[in-house]
């Protein structure tokens, strides 16, 4: 039996992952700061969920310990320089040192499509260092990229649902952006089948994979897709860039995580699609769903439990007790 540490194990491609674990019979351990979090994975009797904090040094190297191999799936989205240092570049440079300590040497790591060192946004470039990192340490590692995620619970076809549901008009930044997005089944399908390395044609090890999905989309369309299929699709106002930035700026300063960042939109300056320069997921024997059949199945259920709808009915509720 196989016995793996998952970092970023609650998160929404991770949850997926301990689940394909469980069936396999392989036990996973999960770290996390906030074991709430992973409330979903806590019935799974083969899944062990750990109060930690993995961006200490010392307590990931006791995590390690005893483990056959590690899945890194730690991201942010949203960050300063500093933010997306610390998460991207210095957690894979201390998994590294952990791992020569431990004598770990099998390590899954989810990058990014698009990650460059020379890429326009900071996600991109720390992205590519944390590559860089891990590849520096001689360890047999694994890199996915994938594109933009879609699934049940995602924070992307639903956010543009719900934002379609409350607002009668959409302005957009980057409208022509394109993308080839994949199913997050996919992705953690892809995750195991690299964990599985000996029943591959070809090792996975040293290898980089770019996870896509058949379909390559404009934002404009994927947004368009998620109104179709969610509450009701409303006109879109494709923004210039100087009014993207300035949008992307004025969500920066509301609290909590903004729904775009300027980041985000240099990002979208480079179309997110597989480059041919490294293997797909056919390479691990894969055929990736589309977006056009996954989406409806998630999408068109969701009813009025979404955070957005929730917020809109709750103001109405209030509207009607003032009165």
């Amino acid at each position: 039996m196989k016995n793996i540490l998952v970092l970023g194990g609650s998160g929404f491609v991770g949850r997926h992952l301990c689940e394909k674990l469980q069936r396999q019979g392989w036990r996973s351990s999960v770290p996390t700061r906030q074991p709430s979090r992973a409330r979903a994975l806590q019935h799974l009797p083969l899944v062990t969920v750990l109060p930690a904090d993995v961006h200490d040094p010392a307590q990931l190297q006791r995590l390690l310990s005893g483990h056959d191999a590690v899945v890194n799936l730690v991201a942010i989205l949203h960050g300063n320089q500093a933010a997306f240092e610390r998460v991207h570049v210095e957690l894979p440079t201390q998994l590294a040192q952990a791992c020569a300590a431990t004598g770990v040497r099998r390590v899954l790591h989810l990058s990014a499509l698009g990650a460059n060192l020379d890429g326009p946004s900071r996600y991109q470039r720390s992205k590519a260092r944390g590559e860089e990192r891990l590849r520096q340490a001689g360890l047999d590692l694994t890199v996915l990229r994938p594109s933009v995620i879609f699934g049940a619970g995602d924070r992307f076809l639903n956010l543009f649902a719900d934002l379609q549901a409350v607002f009668p008009l959409l302005p957009l930044a980057c409208a022509h952006a394109r993308f080839q997005p994949v199913w997050v089944e996919d992705v953690a399908n892809a995750v195991l089948a690299c964990l599985r390395d000996s029943e591959l044609p070809q090792s996975s090890i040293g290898q980089t994979y770019e996870c896509c999905g058949p379909d390559v989309l404009t934002l404009a369309e994927l947004v368009r897709l998620a109104g179709r299929l969610g509450s009701r699709q409303r006109a879109l106002l494709p923004l210039p860039r100087a009014l993207g930035q300035l949008q992307a700026l004025l969500m920066e300063l509301l609290p909590g995580p903004p729904l775009i960042s300027r980041d985000n939109l240099d990002s979208m300056a480079v179309d997110n699609v597989a480059s041919s320069q490294w293997p797909g997921l056919g390479a691990l024997g894969i055929a990736p769903a589309s977006v056009y059949a996954i989406a409806p199945s998630y999408l068109g259920r969701r009813g009025a439990r979404s955070p957005l709808l929730a917020l809109r009915s709750g103001a109405q509720d209030r509207s009607h007790t003032r009165r």
